[in-house]
């Protein structure tokens, strides 16, 4: 049996828009659909879907349901299937699958699994990107909006050049030195085409370690376009690293991502790794 995992306030909250989806998901026959209406709670029915002997979970939403169930899946032989209709939508980018909803339906139901890499960042799973520095930033930012949307992301970023500055870091106990952002990838992408780590692989075992240093404001505009374009790694403001495990030293309360939600680092370490092919996706 097919469990779909809908999270109605990913992406687009045009009610006739939510309507027409869950109209879809219920049509499925022999399949059971599930909604979430607050944080965390993909988490809860991820596993209610695993003691009712699902077949295959397909979270309905962004990077952020996609994170909470694929963290359940993990201790599990169950394939996620992914129908993208969040911000950003990284991973599903990255594993070519549909941004339209019909074809990710099909998809999703009826298309392959493969096992994939999954990040961790003091034990929390992450699929696509984790980062500190700006774009934790901007997730921050994004998070406290009422809105969502591509649109409101730019927002948040142009919010944030205006206040941000760099942080200091400590990487495997060595000198402090000042970041502007630092972002562990396992998918090539943040989402919305955003390719932070254009050559990452989510089967190779490895992490890579995108690290940009401090720049002046003028130079913002060529690293959005070297970013959207696939060539930031080309900057001599970008050092991309691959990595299987690293420790950063860092403040405690300060911004975090993990594939795109905002929370704060409740630790001065970071311990960063990898667990390779941990997880079932349907592509």
């Amino acid at each position: 049996m097919l469990h779909f995992i809908y999270n109605p306030n990913a992406g687009n909250n045009n009610a006739a828009h939510k309507a027409n989806i869950l109209k879809k998901l219920y049509a499925v026959p022999n399949s059971k659909v599930w909604e979430t209406t607050k944080a965390l709670e993909a988490t809860y029915f991820t596993k209610k879907a695993i003691e009712e002997n699902a077949s295959r979970i397909i979270a309905v939403g962004g990077d952020g349901t996609v994170n909470e169930v694929a963290s359940v899946l993990t201790e599990t032989t169950i394939p996620l299937g992914i129908i993208p209709v969040g911000s950003g939508n990284g991973l599903a980018r990255h594993l070519l699958i549909p941004l339209k909803f019909e074809a990710a339906l099909d998809k999703a139901m009826h298309g392959h699994e493969i096992g994939i890499d999954v990040g961790l960042l003091n034990n929390k799973m992450f699929f696509c990107t984790a980062g500190i520095g700006f774009d934790a930033k901007v997730a921050q930012l994004f998070a406290k909006s009422n809105q969502r949307g591509f649109i409101n992301y730019i927002k948040a970023t142009l919010t944030a050049l205006t206040m941000y500055k760099p942080i200091e870091i400590s990487i495997n106990h060595g000198p402090v030195q000042k970041v502007y952002s630092l972002t562990f990838a396992n998918a090539s992408q943040f989402g919305s085409n955003a390719y932070i780590s254009p050559f990452s692989d989510l089967q190779d075992a490895y992490l890579e370690m995108v690290n940009i240093k401090p720049f002046h404001l003028l130079n913002a505009v060529l690293l959005v376009i070297q970013l959207f374009s696939k060539n930031i790694h080309q900057s001599n403001k970008v050092n991309i690293q691959s990595i299987k495990s690293i420790t950063i030293q860092y403040k405690e309360k300060e911004p975090l991502h993990i594939d795109g939600e905002a929370l704060l680092t409740n630790h001065a370490t970071l311990e960063i790794s990898i667990d390779p092919l941990a997880l079932l996706v349907i592509v």
